[in-house]
Order: C-alpha cells, then structure tokens, then sequence
C-alpha cells in the first residue's frame, strides 16, 4: 500500500450551509402550497397526503446545524479530478495493518447511507471483533451528487465513475482496495475492477450488478428454483409498474433538476417515494425503517446542492450502461441479496467472477447499510477473510 498521503490537490472539506439557505428552506417548508387528495390517495399514487403534510411540517423543524456539527466530526475531503470536485469521508483505522474500503453509495441516496458503518469497520475491536477485519474507509459522494458538484462534464456511465474513483484512491495513498456498493455503487464497483484489476482485491455488491435477466423465456424460468422465479416475476412487475421514474430521469434529466430543486417538498416526496418502495417490508413505513434523521438529511442533502438533476443525469441519462453485459475482469466478487432486491446468480456469472453468493430470504431491503448494518458488515468481513 501507498503511504503517499500528501497530494497536494486533496484539501479538507466542512460543511457549512449558510444562514440564508437554511431559512430558506424552513420557510418554504412552512409555506408550503399541498394539492387537494386525488381520489385515490395512497402508495399507488404516490406519498399520501396526510404522511407528506406531516412529514413535511417535521422536517421544517429538523436542525440541520446540529446536522453539520455531527457530519462535521468525520474527516471529510474534496478534491478535483478532471476539474469535477470529488468530495468524500476519509476515516483511517486505528489498526495499522488495515483493509481499505471504498463505499459506494446509489440513488436516492448519498454518503450519508455508511454513517453506521464506520466505527464497526474501522474499529472491529471497540464493537467486539477482531482487529484483522479492521479497515480505512473512503465513502465519497458519486459525481453530481450532494458535494460532488455541480457537475463537469457531458460522459458520466459507470465507465467514467470508475475512472474518478480510481483516482481518488490514488490520491488517497491506496494500491489496492476493497470495493462496496449498492444501486449505481454496484454498477460503478466492477467497473473499477476492470479498470484496475490488478488493483482491486475484491468487489462487494448488495443487490444487483446489473443484469436482470427480464427478457427469460418461460421454459428458462420454469427451470429456476422457486427463489428466483419469485425474482423473475417481481423485475417483470417493476418493468411493467415502476419504470416511469426511470424513464423521466433518463429522458429528461435538466426538467427533473429545474421542477425539484425549486421545491422541498417535490425533491422531499420525489426521493421518499422511492424510499418506501426499496425498503422491505414493502407495508411499513420507509421512515420507521430508515430513520426520521436520514431521510430528512438525504433530502436536505439533495435540496442545499440543488443536485436533483445531476445526480439523474449520472445516475439514469448516461448512453450505454443499461442492459450492456461486459466481460469479467476477474476480480473476485460476492454478492448479498436481501429480501427486497431481485439478483440472479445465473445472469451475473456471465459477467463477473462470483466467489461468494449469499440469499438473504425475509429481511432486508435496497438500503443494506442502514436496514441491515449488522449482516452486511459480516459478509463484507467474511468474503475479504477468504481473500487473504
């Protein structure tokens, strides 16, 4: 491992919202204009009227300067990379013989999705582990997300994510590295695989790398086993009843970004939304699940950087990543699927060197990092184990 931790082009970051922008969002919020309930006012239409109005006056009462204060207790970075800023938390295990670990978060989310994580990654000890599962965690901000903008640039497919990510480890005083992701950071994570093979130790996903298999004939899927039948028909059923948040995103990412970063509540009910759909229980509340605290900060996060429309653009807008099925780098890789999610091992095999497969039946949902901390934790732990 590099010890080069001196580039000059890596600067300490702090938050600091100003005064004026966060009375302006408390008074948007106070003032906010509701529609009347459609007819049909539930989870089929979107976020009831009752839940958002309530959940809209709570968070008009969030103080986020207690927010940044917490947020600002982490060593955060930033630093240029073909003139895009790359912001991230950077926290060094005590442990000197320490892993390190890139956390790659998707979307609607942001860093703010590994808080919990980093003391029982870098300090296994203090939370009852071994200081051989120890690691230095980096957590940025993907490009045209939260801090990591505005955006520069027109090419941002997992390609050019990759390539940024790549540099910041380089920066940062890595060789070699661990990486994790869920979402677009599941996308992005192989990729940095291939880019650097040699490099990359191993590639941690939840959820999905990518290749969901839709386009099965019936007799293929009469030949799965009940498991992934049920994987099968739920991404047929999103396809057909879910997609348009894609479509819009991908098709019109500049209108999402003018329409939300000019209302709380449309950027607030636009990321909820999905929140509620990728938890699991599908039933129950996304914010008993999550937290009142992230999913206000999230989507404070999302609002102070008016990045609704980059990190769309990122995220959904880029030409050539979807549905591509590109060689495997190699790289060993492992996969965790919890109860909500819908990867098929068959599918991924095609792609990527799958060492380690682990079906979560159950529990858990898109959001592994804060719906289940504890089990992610231990696979990333397990699966680095074998890799030693």
């Amino acid at each position: 491992m590099n010890t080069n931790r001196n580039d000059p082009r890596v600067q300490p970051f702090r938050i600091e919202i100003s005064d004026a922008a966060v009375n302006d969002l408390r008074a948007r919020l106070r003032n906010a204009r509701f529609p009347q309930p459609l007819p049909v006012d539930d989870r089929s239409t979107g976020i009831p009227s009752v839940e958002l109005q309530d959940l809209i006056a709570r968070w008009a009462e969030h103080d986020w300067r207690a927010t940044e204060e917490r947020l600002n207790a982490l060593p955060q970075i930033i630093t240029p990379i073909d003139g895009q800023s790359i912001h991230a938390v950077h926290v060094r295990s005590p442990h000197p013989e320490a892993t390190p670990l890139l956390l790659l978060h998707g979307w609607p989310g942001s860093f703010l999705e590994f808080e919990a994580l980093i003391g029982p990654l870098t300090d296994p000890v203090a939370h009852g582990g071994d200081a051989a599962d120890a690691f230095d965690v980096v957590i940025p901000s993907l490009p045209g997300f939260g801090f990591s903008t505005p955006l520069v640039g027109a090419s941002w497919g997992t390609a050019e994510m990759a390539a940024s990510m790549l540099e910041l480890m380089t920066r940062l005083g890595y060789d070699r590295f661990v990486v994790q992701g869920g979402d677009v950071g599941a996308g992005v994570a192989p990729e940095i695989g291939r880019l650097a093979p040699e490099r990359v130790i191993g590639v941690h996903v939840n959820g999905s790398l990518g290749n969901f298999a839709g386009d099965l004939d019936d007799e293929t899927v009469a030949s799965l086993t009940p498991l992934e039948q049920d994987r099968v028909r739920r991404i047929r059923e999103f396809m057909q009843n879910e997609f348009g948040y894609i479509a819009i995103q991908s098709t019109r990412p500049g209108l999402v970004g003018q329409v939300l970063s000019d209302s709380p509540v449309g950027q607030f009910a636009w990321i909820l939304d999905k929140l509620q759909a990728w938890t699991h229980p599908a039933e129950a509340s996304a914010v008993d699940i999550l937290g009142e605290r992230f999913v206000f900060e999230n989507a404070a996060l999302s609002w102070f950087t008016a990045s609704a429309g980059s990190s769309a653009f990122v995220g959904y807008a880029q030409q050539g990543d979807w549905g591509s099925e590109p060689e495997s780098s190699g790289v060993p890789t492992a996969v965790i699927v919890f109860a909500h999610d819908v990867g098929l091992r068959f599918a991924e095999e095609r792609s990527h060197n799958i060492v380690r497969w682990t079906d979560v039946e159950g529990r858990g949902g898109h959001f592994a990092a804060m719906e289940e901390p504890e089990m992610l934790v231990e696979d990333v732990r397990e699966f680095v184990r074998s890799l030693r």
